[in-house]
């Protein structure tokens, strides 16, 4: 395939280096730079009555500039090697290992530091998280972060390159800014939301087969249908019903945003509730996937 090979260097490049700060400290980083742009789309077009309509437009306006962005990068004399160079900047195997490694290394120390380790990766509240809370909130973000930040872009990029990878990475930014149901957003950030559960509908189903394949279990895909239709969302039940099941763990269930309860069902609640052991293992599990990942890719390569 044409933009396998030049994955397979991204992939490489993106887990030896991950996002070193001695760069990311002088120049934004590109999600930085799409984040901006979200943001100014939102203070100017979020507004009036047609709040719905604005949003498709906001959308509209996004996927164009990605689209244009990406088509000028690859006609660039050096359009190859800046390509792939871009492509191990969006893709995030290594800083999501590092996040998730984190929360399990801060636990072993106090809850309270783990608390402060998991509320750099979750959005729910953390205050009064036992344990269990935390290791569960650092595992559902290994699992669901795969799909949105290592597994979606990689297929993107493999069907459209460049530009269908800054595609998607824009609409996935643009979800976690204004993709949710607040008074504010949940017009005009109808459609960024709806294209993000459009395009990460094939990539949240590949990586929960990733994962079980990894771990040699094609047996949990029984379970995975089961549970993954348990979560609120459309696509990060399947990654995350697979890594409890592979962890032999339960995940999801209650929890706080904004200080209003939320009364979620668990995922695989036959499993036992995660401590640090298991964020240890669910960054095994990340690169296991990983490692599969570029195994397939590498066999695209050479068709």
């Amino acid at each position: 395939m044409t933009f396998a090979f030049p994955l397979v260097i991204a992939l490489l490049l993106d887990a030896a280096l991950g996002e070193p700060k001695w760069l990311w400290s002088r120049i934004p980083h590109p999600a930085v730079l799409m984040g901006r742009l979200v943001g100014w789309l939102d203070a100017r077009l979020n507004r009036g009555t047609q709040k719905r309509l604005a949003g498709v437009l906001a959308l509209i306006a996004l996927i164009a500039v990605a689209l244009l962005t990406g088509l000028l990068l690859a006609a660039l004399p050096l359009g190859p090697v800046i390509e792939i160079l871009v492509a191990a900047m969006i893709l995030a195997q290594r800083s999501l290992a590092d996040h998730v490694a984190a929360v399990a290394d801060a636990l072993r120390l106090s809850l309270s530091d783990g608390r402060i380790a998991v509320a750099k990766i979750v959005g729910r509240d953390t205050s009064d998280m036992d344990a269990p809370a935390v290791a569960r909130g650092a595992i559902e973000s290994a699992a669901e972060n795969l799909s949105d930040g290592v597994v979606a872009p990689a297929f993107w990029f493999l069907i459209g390159g460049l530009p269908a990878m800054l595609i998607y990475k824009i609409v996935n930014t643009a979800d976690s800014m204004i993709g949710y149901r607040s008074p504010r957003h949940e017009a005009f950030g109808w459609a960024a939301a709806r294209f993000d559960d459009l395009l990460n509908w094939v990539p949240a189903r590949l990586t929960a087969a990733l994962i079980a394949l990894a771990h040699a279990r094609p047996d949990a895909a029984r379970v995975i249908r089961r549970d993954a239709a348990l979560h609120r969302s459309p696509n990060a039940g399947w990654p995350e019903a697979a890594m409890a099941v592979v962890l032999n763990i339960s995940l999801s269930g209650p929890r706080t945003y904004d200080g209003v309860s939320r009364d979620f069902p668990f995922v695989h609640p036959e499993g036992h509730p995660p401590l640090a052991p298991e964020v240890d293992a669910s960054v095994r599990a990340l690169w296991r996937s990983w490692a599969l990942l570029i195994l397939i890719v590498s066999v695209l390569a050479l068709l």
